[in-house]
């Protein structure tokens, strides 16, 4: 008889290769990560909003570390920005509990101002049954509000406690959602910025998650093709965790491990696919706080503007999904930019 903790694997590595195959039917095709690539960049000091007024001279672009030509360059500002958001409420990862204050929270954000929202806003709530989107972006918090009193978040049929089979059935729910939410962006123009209310799933790493090279070369495929979707789809990517100081500090700190890009199958872990390595990666931020889940809403909206569209000329791959780090450099001092970390190229196809 196999070992519990290898037993457990085998059914979580079969959620992975289900989950990997949905990802390949959603009928999206993946752009080649080569020609003109666009950037969405925010600028900030060590604290405060995002900062205005630079020009394309102040900005230097890596790519694998060699100064790569600004192609174009367009600064962003304020509430004409054209920007989209949606929020996500999380109901597989969190408790009942939990999600009850959360929309206490978001009803609290909804009508601030007076209900005006700075871009139009929508909402999804994943449950068990996968996930809803409830009414059209809208400017009208209060209208927002009243159409999400209307929607019953569900319950669970399984937990967090539920052990490696329950974190594998949300790590696969979680992540198809994902994926759905990511693939219905690509044909929509402007920025999207997309707030995920959520503990997280889980890393699913540790000792017992040993994968072989089969499973190492199909999470590597996954981890390229989403990373290149939502490039495609201009999404940065906002964890909240609302569970704050509820959180054991190992798991509010132990993604950060996997912050490095991938570049190749042996280096692959289940971590590289959590909630908040996924946020940093994208451009955005992994946020956590059990009693302002309001304040950190506002604070990813606000995040989103001003910015700086930049876009350059990438070079072919000398291999089929070659990841490239990217950075941008601030002439300024006391200023960070912060952008997507990096992509996957292709080699070019001939015809």
């Amino acid at each position: 008889m196999l070992p519990r903790s290898r037993l457990g694997f085998l059914v979580l590595a079969v959620h992975l290769l289900a989950a990997a195959a949905s990802a390949q039917q959603t009928g999206v095709a993946v752009q080649p990560g080569t020609g003109r690539i666009s950037l969405d960049v925010v600028v900030t000091a060590k604290s405060g909003p995002p900062v205005a007024g630079l020009q394309q001279q102040d900005f230097t672009l890596l790519d694998n570390k060699h100064p790569q030509t600004i192609t174009s360059f367009k600064a962003v500002a304020g509430r004409e920005a054209p920007i989209e958001v949606i929020v996500v409420i999380d109901a597989v990862n969190a408790t009942v509990q939990n999600v009850g204050y959360e929309r206490i929270e978001i009803d609290k954000f909804l009508r601030a101002e007076g209900g005006h929202l700075a871009y139009p806003i929508a909402f999804a709530v994943l449950t068990d049954s996968g996930m809803q989107i409830v009414g059209n972006f809208s400017t009208d918090g209060n209208a927002l509000s009243a159409a999400l009193q209307q929607v019953d978040a569900g319950l669970r049929t399984f937990g967090r406690s539920a052990g490696l089979a329950g974190a594998a059935e949300r790590w696969k729910l979680s992540l198809g959602a994902l994926r759905q939410l990511v693939a219905s962006k690509i044909p929509r123009p402007g920025r999207q910025i997309m707030v995920w209310i959520s503990p997280g799933w889980s890393l699913l790493a540790g000792p017992s998650a040993e994968l072989d090279s089969n499973q190492e070369k199909q999470i590597f495929a996954d981890i390229a093709s989403l990373s290149t979707r939502l490039l495609q789809a201009r999404v940065t990517l906002y964890g909240v965790d609302p569970l704050g100081s509820g959180e054991s500090m190992m798991r509010t700190s132990y993604y950060k491990d996997f912050l490095k890009g991938v570049s190749k199958p042996s280096e692959v872990n289940l971590g590289d696919l959590s909630l908040p390595v996924l946020a940093i990666q994208s451009g955005g931020l992994a946020l956590n706080s059990s009693n302002n889940i309001a304040g950190l809403i506002q604070e990813c909206v606000a995040d989103a503007a001003p910015y700086y569209e930049i876009s350059f000329d990438s070079s072919a791959a000398e291999r089929p999904d070659e990841y490239h780090h990217l950075e941008v450099k601030i002439a300024k001092p006391g200023l960070t930019a912060r952008t997507r970390q990096g992509y996957y190229a292709q080699p070019v196809r001939h015809e």
